[in-house]
């Protein structure tokens, strides 16, 4: 006897459809999974056996053979088994295979029974959802995820006895409510809490503002970590759409699967891999830069990052994604992040009157920074110690992380208004064609830009990303057009290398 039912494989951070299809005829026992299953996928023949025979179910002593289609993609990990349990009970006879139809399964299961939870159920219930399925059986610790797609009946059951009862009507199954949440966040520093460095503060605002790339260089003390730790604070909510999105891809790397409430904040240390940064392996994962995905991903200490990590990150800052291959498939993670960065300016990373390195070995040091990922960063702001009155006299209070949230959530407003129909959803991300669009200037503007990119202090990408910034900068003071002095700001903010900075 055949029975099929509909499962899904975890892809990158998106899932595909798989046919689980299990064929039951009599010969000398024995059960073969065919198909590129992996090792994980091959064990499941034993936790399938032992989960039915101590649910006080039948375990066919016949020849089984199991099919996961497409062939030609290779599976990986537990998430197979309920589907494989529910086949095999259904090829034999054990439960109603019409009951199937139009629903999808996913989940793995104990030796006992029991239904255990799995990464990536938001995932499987969108791809399931989009696939046109209208019910999906799932963990119940994973119910709640899953149903935060709309549209889907979720169904939570705790062990495979459950999924019987439920598929002969002996028991209905209970109602499940969409994942909550997260809980409110601890309370995040506040900017108050910086003495001094208003020109820092202000290019961490604009580049809240527009989601713009941002690079602060100074002396070890100064202040950059402190600055950086307070972005979360001024950034706006995620919307639900948003929300979901981070909501998946932490899911799918293992981090939980409640419903983002703040934008992710990802720190990794220096030591990190290229592919620790930008996702990979054997089979393919999401890296920092994804995880950071309508977020923030912070690299402290820049240059100490290695070089192949550092130039791993230059296609997923311009394109906003990272297309990986492996073999026959061809994966694609999302990576539209804001890059927030702090450097010294040198090795010593002592104050220019202090500093005791050579010209050789400041010109070392600033080439473990290349031009091509400089070019891709819109802000590059000096952090200089803070002043002795600043940091020991008291000095009128400074404006908190609220009052620059106030003003960042209506610059982004102002954006989203501005690119209605369009798929970024702030100025950092526009391509040419939009900052040509959204970014006009006029008046003195003009012969300004023509000056500055005549005398070659700017790339064709530094041009574009000079606009945004100026148009972000507009959109801060709540004007229509760009002005010479958003101009004359964003060209303050575009300097070409770390030296010129530390200058």
């Amino acid at each position: 006897m055949l029975a099929s039912v509909a499962t899904f494989g975890l892809e990158g951070v998106d899932a595909r459809e798989i046919t689980v299809e299990v064929d039951v005829r009599r010969g000398l026992p024995a059960f073969t999974i065919v198909g590129l299953p992996d090792v994980a996928v091959r064990e499941s023949r034993e936790r399938v056996r032992a989960a039915l025979l101590n649910s006080s179910l039948e375990f066919p002593l016949s020849r089984l053979t199991a099919n996961l289609a497409p062939a030609w993609v290779r599976k990986a990990g537990p998430g197979f088994d309920l589907a494989l349990a529910v086949c095999v009970l259904a090829a034999s006879g054990q439960v109603p295979s019409g009951r199937l139809e139009s629903t999808a399964v996913c989940g793995e299961l104990s030796l006992s029974g029991e239904v255990r939870p799995v990464r990536g159920a938001l995932a499987v219930a969108l791809a399931a959802r989009q696939a046109g399925y209208g019910r999906l059986i799932v963990p119940v610790d994973n119910a709640p995820e899953a149903a935060l797609a709309e549209g889907l009946e979720v169904l939570g059951l705790s062990s495979i006895g459950r999924i019987v009862d439920l598929l002969h009507d002996r028991r209905a199954a209970e109602p499940v409510h969409a994942s909550e949440a997260d809980e409110a966040p601890l309370a995040t520093p506040d900017l108050a809490d910086v003495r001094g460095q208003a020109d820092a503060k202000r290019a961490l605002e604009i580049a809240a503002a527009g989601g713009h790339n941002l690079l602060m260089v100074g002396p070890p003390g100064a202040g950059k970590t402190m600055i950086a730790r307070r972005m979360p604070g001024i950034l706006p909510p995620p919307a639900f759409e948003e929300a979901i999105e981070i909501t998946r891809i932490r899911s799918v790397a293992g981090l939980g699967g409640r419903l983002a409430r703040e934008r992710p904040f990802r720190a990794p240390h220096h030591t990190v891999s290229a592919q620790g940064l930008v996702g990979g392996g054997s089979h393919p994962r999401p890296g920092e830069i994804t995880l950071a995905h309508r977020g923030v991903l912070f690299l402290d200490e820049l240059a100490e990052f290695s070089r192949a990590a550092l130039e791993a990150l230059r296609q997923p800052l311009e394109d906003g994604f990272v297309a990986i291959t492996r073999g026959q498939r061809s994966l694609v993670f999302p990576s539209q992040t804001t890059l927030l960065a702090a450097c010294n300016p040198c090795s010593c990373g002592l104050v220019p009157a202090q500093c005791e390195c050579s010209a050789t070995e400041r010109a070392r040091y600033r080439r473990r920074l290349s031009g091509p990922l400089l070019d891709r960063i819109d802000l590059v702001c000096q952090v200089s110690p803070p002043l002795a009155l600043q940091l020991v006299g008291r000095e009128s209070p400074a404006e908190g992380s609220a009052e620059v949230r106030e003003r960042v959530v209506a610059a982004r407003q102002r954006q989203l208004r501005r690119l209605a129909g369009c798929p970024v959803l702030s100025n950092g991300g526009m391509d040419g064609r939009m900052t040509r669009r959204h970014a006009v200037l006029r008046g003195s503007a003009v012969q300004r830009m023509m000056d500055v990119v005549g005398s070659g202090g700017l790339t064709g990408r530094g041009h574009d990303r000079v606009l945004r910034l100026a148009r972000t900068i507009a959109d801060l003071a709540g004007r229509a057009e760009i002005h010479s002095d958003d101009l004359d700001e964003a060209l303050g903010y575009r300097l070409g290398t770390v030296g010129e900075a530390a200058a």
